[in-house]
C-alpha cells in the first residue's frame, strides 16, 4: 500500500477518478437540494450532510463487496428480448422514481401548491421521509459511482479515496448550490430538467441502452450557459431601473 504514495500512475488515477465522481456527483447535489426544499430552513443544511454522509457510507461499503456488486451485474431475467440484472432493475426504478419526483416539483412551481402532500404547512414535509428518498436515490446513485470506479482503477484504496474527496466537495458545495437553486426560480427549474434527464438516462440504462453522459451534460451545461447571460442580464436591468428611479 505504501508503495502508492511514490507511483505516479496512482496518483493521476486517483485525480481522475475523483474528478469524475465529482461530475457524476453533480445530479446527487441538486437532487439534494431540490428534495430538502421542501424542509424547514433550519432543517435543510441538516438533511443534506446526513445524505452525503448516506451517499458515502453506501458507496464504501459496494466498495467493499466488490463481489457481490458484481453479481448484480448477472442477467436473471429477459424481457422483451433484453437481458436483465438486478443493477439494471435497479437503474431502471430509480430512473421512474426520479422522473416522478422532479415532475412532482415541477407541478408544483407551476401550480403552486407548496404542502407537497403532506398536509401541514408550508415546508413542514418530514424530516423522515425525506431521508428515506435521499437515502433510496443515493442507492441508485452510488451503484452507478462504484460501478465508474471499478472500471477505472485496480486498488480498492484509490477507490475508496476518490469517493471520500468527491464526497467531501459535494459537502462543501451543496450549501451554495443549494442556495442560489433556491433563490431563482428558473434555475431550480432548469435543475429539475436536469433531473429529468438523468431519469430518462438510468431507464435507458437499466434496458442497456447507454446514453453517453457527455451528451446529457453538454446540453445542461449549454442551458446553464444561456440562464447566467438571462441572469446577469436581468440584474443589469434591475440595477439600471433603480439608479434611474434614484
Amino acid at each position: 500500500m505504501l508503495e502508492l504514495l511514490t507511483d505516479p500512475a496512482a496518483w493521476a488515477s486517483l485525480l481522475t477518478l475523483t474528478l469524475l465522481e465529482v461530475v457524476l456527483g453533480v445530479d446527487n447535489v441538486i437532487f439534494l437540494s431540490i428534495v430538502t426544499s421542501r424542509l424547514p430552513a433550519e432543517q435543510q443544511p441538516r438533511a443534506r450532510r446526513i445524505g452525503l454522509i448516506i451517499a458515502l457510507v453506501g458507496r464504501v461499503v459496494l466498495l467493499l463487496a466488490l463481489g457481490w456488486l458484481i453479481g448484480l451485474t448477472a442477467p436473471f431475467l429477459s424481457l422483451l428480448g433484453v437481458e436483465l440484472s438486478w443493477r439494471d432493475l435497479i437503474l431502471a426504478v430509480g430512473g421512474l422514481f426520479l422522473i416522478y419526483k422532479a415532475t412532482t416539483e415541477i407541478h408544483v412551481m407551476l401550480e403552486g401548491e407548496t404542502d407537497g402532500g403532506h398536509g401541514g404547512k408550508p415546508g413542514s414535509a418530514v424530516f423522515a421521509a425525506v431521508l428515506v428518498q435521499i437515502f433510496l436515490l443515493d442507492l441508485v446513485f452510488s451503484l452507478d459511482s462504484v460501478l465508474t470506479a471499478i472500471g477505472m482503477a485496480d486498488e480498492i484504496i484509490i477507490m475508496v479515496a476518490a469517493v471520500t474527496i468527491a464526497i467531501g466537495v459535494m459537502i462543501v458545495a451543496a450549501e451554495p448550490l443549494s442556495a442560489f437553486v433556491q433563490r431563482h426560480p428558473t434555475v431550480k427549474m432548469l435543475a429539475l430538467s436536469f433531473l429529468l434527464l438523468i431519469g430518462v438516462a438510468l431507464i435507458a440504462d437499466g434496458f442497456e441502452f447507454h446514453i453517453p453522459r457527455g451528451y446529457l451534460y453538454f446540453g445542461v451545461a449549454f442551458a446553464t450557459g444561456i440562464e447566467i447571460l438571462n441572469l446577469i442580464a436581468r440584474k443589469r436591468r434591475t440595477a439600471g431601473k433603480a439608479g434611474t428611479a434614484g
